[in-house]
C-alpha cells in the first residue's frame, strides 16, 4: 500500500453476525459495503465457550456414583447445546448469504467460529479492509441503550475501520465527517479522500468549537482536502458540548451515515471521564464508521 488509504486494496468486508435484531441490517450493509469497494464479502458467527466455572459445585452430598450420573449428564446436554448454538450458527449464516445474494457479483463465504468474537476478528483481521457489526447484540439492554458488550471491546482491539450498523438499513447518500482538527480526525479526512468506499456521495464537514480564525483555519484545511478528492463538501462550525452537537448535526442535515475517529483516549482516561465515540454511538440512529 503507498499514500494514505482507509481500506486495503485487496481485502474483503467481514461482517459478525449474531442472534440479534441487527442481524440483518448488518448483512445490508456489509453488502452495501462490498458492492462500493467491489469486494469479496464474509460473515462469521462466533460460538463463545461457556466459563468453566459457570456451573459451580453441584454436586452437594451427592454420593461417588451419583456425582458421576450428574456429570455424564452434564456433560451430555453441553454436547447438545453445543449441537444446537452450531445449527443456529449455520441457519445464520445461511439466511444472511441468502439475503444478499442479488446485490453481489460472487457468493458471500460463510465462516462459524468457537471463541470470543474480538479473537475470531483479530485472527481473521489480516485480509479484511472492513469490519461490520451491529451496535447491539442479541444480549443487550435494548431499554436502556446500552450498548453491546463486544462493541466497543471490538473498536479498540483491531487495527481496520469499524461500519457499526443501525437497526434497520437505509440506502447512503449522504454522510457527515466529525471533525475537531486533531491529528486523529485529520487522518479520518485523508482516508475518506483516498477510498473509493464514499465517493460520489453528498458530504458534510462538521466542526465543533468556538468561531476562532484558528478554527476557520483547520477547516479550511479539511474542506480543501475534500474538494481535491473529488467531494464537495457543506461546512459547519458549532458551539456547544461534542456530541450534543454532533448528533444534532446529523440529525437536521438528514445525513445516513456519520464518520468519526475510534476511541481517541485511553481506557483509562474513558473510564473516568468518557468517551465522546461511546455517548455518541448511544444517542446516534444512523450507522457510523469509526477510523484510526
Amino acid at each position: 500500500m503507498t499514500g494514505p488509504t482507509l481500506i486495503m486494496a485487496d481485502g474483503r468486508v467481514l461482517a459478525a453476525l449474531d442472534a440479534s435484531l441487527y442481524t440483518q441490517s448488518v448483512a445490508d450493509h456489509a453488502a452495501w459495503a462490498a458492492c462500493r469497494l467491489q469486494c469479496p464479502l464474509g460473515f462469521v458467527h462466533t460460538i463463545e465457550r461457556a466459563g468453566s466455572g459457570e456451573r459451580g459445585d453441584l454436586s452437594g452430598n451427592l454420593g461417588l456414583g451419583e456425582q458421576d450420573a450428574l456429570l455424564g449428564e452434564l456433560a451430555r446436554l453441553d454436547e447438545q447445546r453445543g449441537r444446537v448454538e452450531q445449527l443456529r450458527g449455520r441457519a445464520l449464516l445461511d439466511q444472511a448469504s441468502v439475503r444478499v445474494a442479488p446485490q453481489l457479483s460472487q457468493p458471500a463465504s460463510r465462516q462459524l467460529r468457537q471463541g470470543a468474537l474480538v479473537d475470531t476478528l483479530l485472527d481473521l483481521q489480516a485480509d479484511t479492509r472492513l469490519i461490520v457489526i451491529g451496535k447491539r447484540g442479541e444480549h443487550a439492554d435494548f431499554a436502556r441503550g446500552h450498548l453491546g458488550s463486544n462493541l466497543e471491546r471490538v473498536v479498540r482491539a483491531v487495527n481496520r475501520p469499524v461500519l457499526v450498523a443501525s437497526r434497520n438499513f437505509k440506502p447512503i447518500e449522504r454522510f457527515l465527517i466529525a471533525y475537531d482538527g486533531s491529528a486523529t480526525t485529520q487522518r479520518c479526512v485523508e482516508l475518506v479522500c483516498a477510498s473509493p468506499l464514499l465517493k460520489g456521495l453528498a458530504c458534510e464537514l462538521l466542526q465543533v468549537g468556538e468561531d476562532t480564525a484558528s478554527q476557520r483555519t483547520q477547516l479550511d484545511w479539511a474542506a480543501s482536502r475534500l474538494r481535491q478528492a473529488g467531494f464537495e463538501p457543506t461546512t459547519h462550525l458549532r458551539a456547544g458540548s461534542a456530541e450534543g452537537v454532533i448528533v444534532e448535526t446529523a440529525q437536521s442535515r438528514k445525513v445516513d451515515l456519520l464518520v468519526m475517529g475510534a476511541y481517541g483516549h485511553s481506557r483509562i482516561r474513558h473510564l473516568i471521564v468518557g468517551s465522546t465515540t461511546t455517548q455518541v454511538l448511544r444517542a446516534c440512529h444512523i450507522p457510523m464508521l469509526l477510523l484510526r
